[in-house]
Parts: C-alpha cells; sequence; structure tokens
C-alpha cells in the first residue's frame, strides 16, 4: 500500500469492498460487543470501546496518509491531547508552544496543571528554545505548526532533533495542514494529532481525534490509556469520517486555491491592516513552510483597521462566510478567536502574543472564490 500516491490511499487503504457481500462501501459494524467461541477466543474483537472494524478501517486508512505505522482514532481532538499527558509520568516537564489552539492552552493550564509542569515558550525561536530545552529537560514538546491562529511555522525536524538530545517525545498537532500538505513524522516527530472534525473529515458533521506514530511503544501505551479511559470514537462517526476522508485530497487543493486568492485580494485591501497567510512572501516564515509543507492550506488570519466594534460590524455582515466557531470544512467560516475560538486564553495572554480584538480567521471553503471575495468586500464596505 505505501506505494500508492495519496490520492488513491484516501480511497482504497482501509475502504476494500466488504469481503462477505461485495458492498463497495463498507458496512457499519454498529455493535457493542462481540459474541466468542470459546472464553478469550474470538475474531479480534471482544467489546467496542476496545476495537471496532469500522474504526479499524479508519486507523487503517490515516495511518497511510500519515506516512505512520500506527493510528488511534478518538472521540475529538481534545480526548486525543489529553490521553497523551496521561501517558506522561506525574511530574513531567512539558514544552508547549505559546500560540496554540484555545482548547489545547485550558487543557494544559487548567486540567492537567497539578499533573504535570508547562512552559509556554515561542518555538518558532529556535536558539531561545534549544536553550529553554537544554535548562528544563522536558519530557514532551507540543508543537501546533502552523498555530492556531497567527500561523506561526516551527521547524520540526531542527526541533525535534533538540528533543532527542534530552530524551524528550514530540507532537505536533498538524490539524491545519493535514496529512495532504505535511506529515511530522517524516520530520522527526513521534506523535502527529489531529482534530479529525476538521480538514480530515471536512463536512462539519462529525466530531474526533486521531494520533499517529512509527513506535509500537508509544501506540501501546497510549491504547492502554483509550482503552481505560474511554474517549473511544462511535463506529457511526468513524463511517462518516471514513466516507469524508475519501475527498481530502481535492478539498485541500481547493482549500488552498481559494485561501492563496483571498489572501492576496485582503493583502491589497485599504480596510484590511495586515495579512498572515503562510503561502504569501510577507510571511515571517514562509520559507520554512515552503520546505517542510507541501502546500499552505486554507487558513487566513488578518488584523481589520480598527477595534472590536469595526470588527463586530465586519463579522455580522458576512453570509457565505458562516460566522461559527471550527474550520476546515467545505463550507467557509470566519471567527474572532478573542471571543470565540480562544475566550479560555486570559485577555492580557492573548495580546501577549498579538491576538487583538481587530483579529479575524477565515477557514476558506472550496466554494466559487468570487463569490466568497464579494462577500467578504460587502462586508467590509459595513465596518
Amino acid at each position: 500500500m505505501n506505494e500508492m500516491k495519496f490520492e488513491t490511499k484516501v480511497i482504497h487503504v482501509g475502504g476494500e469492498p466488504d469481503p462477505t457481500t461485495g458492498a463497495i462501501m463498507p458496512p457499519i459494524y454498529q455493535t457493542s460487543t462481540y459474541v466468542q467461541s470459546s472464553p478469550g477466543e474470538h475474531k479480534g474483537y471482544e467489546y467496542t470501546r476496545s476495537h471496532n472494524p469500522t474504526r479499524s478501517r479508519l486507523e487503517e486508512c490515516l495511518a497511510s496518509i500519515e506516512n505512520a505505522k500506527h493510528c488511534l482514532v478518538t472521540a475529538s481532538g481534545l480526548s486525543a491531547s489529553s490521553l497523551i499527558m496521561h501517558m506522561l509520568p506525574k511530574g513531567s516537564k512539558v514544552i508547549c508552544g505559546d500560540d496554540v489552539y484555545g482548547g489545547t492552552y485550558r487543557l494544559f493550564s487548567k486540567v492537567f496543571p497539578d499533573i504535570h509542569h508547562y512552559q509556554f515558550v515561542d518555538t518558532t525561536n529556535l536558539s531561545k528554545l534549544e536553550k529553554e530545552i537544554e535548562t528544563t529537560k522536558p519530557a514532551l514538546i507540543w508543537l501546533e505548526t502552523p498555530t492556531n491562529p497567527l500561523l506561526k511555522i516551527s521547524d520540526i525536524a531542527a526541533i525535534s532533533k533538540m528533543a532527542k538530545k534530552v530524551g524528550a517525545l514530540t507532537v505536533v498537532d498538524n490539524t491545519f495542514m493535514s496529512p495532504f500538505f505535511q506529515n511530522p513524522l517524516d520530520h522527526g516527530a513521534d506523535i502527529v494529532l489531529h482534530s479529525m472534525t476538521k480538514f480530515i473529515n471536512g463536512h462539519s458533521d462529525v466530531v474526533g481525534g486521531a494520533m499517529m506514530m512509527n513506535s509500537t511503544e508509544l501506540r501501546d501505551k497510549l491504547f492502554f490509556y483509550q482503552n481505560a479511559i474511554g474517549p473511544c470514537q462511535s463506529p457511526f462517526d468513524s463511517w462518516l469520517v471514513l466516507r469524508g476522508i475519501k475527498t481530502l485530497a481535492i478539498r485541500m487543493k481547493a482549500h488552498e486555491q481559494n485561501a492563496m486568492r483571498i489572501a492576496q485580494f485582503l493583502e491589497q485591501h485599504p480596510k484590511v491592516e495586515r495579512v498572515v497567510y503562510p503561502g504569501l512572501a510577507s510571511h515571517p516564515q514562509h520559507d520554512l513552510g515552503r520546505k517542510q509543507m507541501k502546500g499552505f492550506g486554507g487558513m487566513i488570519t488578518f488584523f481589520l483597521k480598527g477595534g472590536i466594534e469595526e470588527s463586530r460590524r465586519f463579522l455580522e455582515n458576512v453570509k457565505l462566510f458562516s460566522l461559527a466557531e471550527s474550520l476546515g470544512g467545505v463550507e467557509s467560516l470566519v471567527d474572532h478567536p478573542a471571543i470565540m475560538t480562544h475566550a479560555s486564553i486570559p485577555k492580557n495572554v492573548r495580546e501577549s502574543l498579538g491576538i487583538y480584538d481587530n483579529l479575524i480567521r477565515l477557514s476558506v471553503g472550496i466554494e466559487d472564490c468570487e463569490d466568497l471575495m464579494k462577500d467578504l468586500e460587502k462586508a467590509f464596505s459595513k465596518s
């Protein structure tokens, strides 16, 4: 299967016809338990919290497109993050990027602070990060690249090399790029994490998480905690993601094509202060992005000229860009991180990172790009 191209893998790996009936779309194994021929003798499945044939197919497909040996899927991206934290010995030191998804920040700063020690640092500054790693000697380094919402890019290969010197694991949240545009394991990362809710599923109708890795030891540790704690993904949701993933390649190409045009449009707009998009030459880590990514994705951050009132008027007047949390669906979404996705981060911390009240985040969908730009222009005229 490894010799297949990405576009073929998403359709055929884990998507083989049902051997019993020949159904081209494998059935959903909507069952909680499995009959055993004798105590402890079964066909590989005992209880769906532990294993499920539909979930197994999805894990096989996801591992193949992330160039991984193993995959575990969970009920949400945050449940996958939680399992990684549970896997660490109590009192572990964790270095985390300073600009991360608000739910990740909340999980580390509010749920696990009495169990592990967290330091939030700028992982794009390699010299300072290296000193921090050498001093702290963390058990784990947590990267988002590009970050949410400032789209900062960290050097996965360089940081993974630093981590290995002190025996630390490197985890990369690859949600924004999807496996189509970036494969962190190929650059030395130990675990890749995704919120499958976003681009992998792509249709805004499933919540799910995934972890991919090459180490069997890591896989077994994480599976133990998943089975013990129970945040497994349901068979139906696994089937939905298997369906959605078939179009991942063509969707990501369309997301990027639209995002590039809209980023260029915004960069020239008189009501826009600044645009952040990895595909623009103006992005501070544009060259690094070209080196470790195969494309630039569908996420754009920009700063309106003005403040909260101008932002509110703009957001109230978009129509095709739906005002909603989340991202990565076929439909375009617009988000105000300070009020919505990153509200769990204290205002002073947000602003120290550059998340101001005039920051707008776009998840560019796959609609006609001219229609999307007209929608933005109309909203600008009201702001």
